[in-house]
């Protein structure tokens, strides 16, 4: 698989996890017991200059709005279609954040903790490496900028009477 490769090439750290299949960031956090804020999502972005890979943390969302007025308006969400053209390697709706392996760049919310360690998916629902954010942030060069917001938690819902 191309991202453990890659980060063994480049001498890096990181720990390999399994868990059970996983189809987004949040639920890679619960299943393995890990604070959303440690565990990054990867996004694919649609903009008017090409595609653009953009993480942040498992507990917040993209606000598009902002990524546009940075990149140039106007941004999407990247289809499964579109993400499947570039991440050809990966399980179906699966990508990784290390967008130069598949010649994008990538953008990296401000919000990550750069002196901690950050849980990423790896080309499977099933797997996840864990490296510290340095060493992520040597290999891709990410841009760093403020674009998630926290995803309001649910409202408690009151019993019926």
């Amino acid at each position: 698989m191309r991202v453990p490769l890659f980060l063994r090439d480049h001498q890096v750290a990181f720990q390999t996890l399994i868990h059970a299949p996983a189809y987004s960031a949040q639920r890679r956090a619960k299943y393995l017991g890990i604070p959303g804020r440690q565990v990054g999502k990867c996004v694919l972005l649609a903009c008017p200059a090409g595609f653009v890979v953009a993480v942040l943390p498992a507990i917040c969302r993209v606000d598009l709005t902002v990524v546009g007025r940075t990149l140039g308006e106007p941004v999407r969400l990247a289809s499964a279609e579109e993400i499947a053209v570039f991440f050809r390697d990966c399980q179906w709706g699966a990508l990784t954040p290390f967008g130069r392996l598949y010649g994008l760049s990538t953008i990296m919310d401000e919000s990550v903790d750069p002196d901690g360690t950050i849980v990423f998916p790896a080309q499977r629902h099933f797997l996840a490496v864990r490296l510290s954010c340095r060493d992520f942030e040597r290999l891709e060069q990410p841009r760093r900028l403020r674009f998630a917001w926290p995803v309001p938690e649910r409202a408690a819902v009151p019993p019926c009477l």
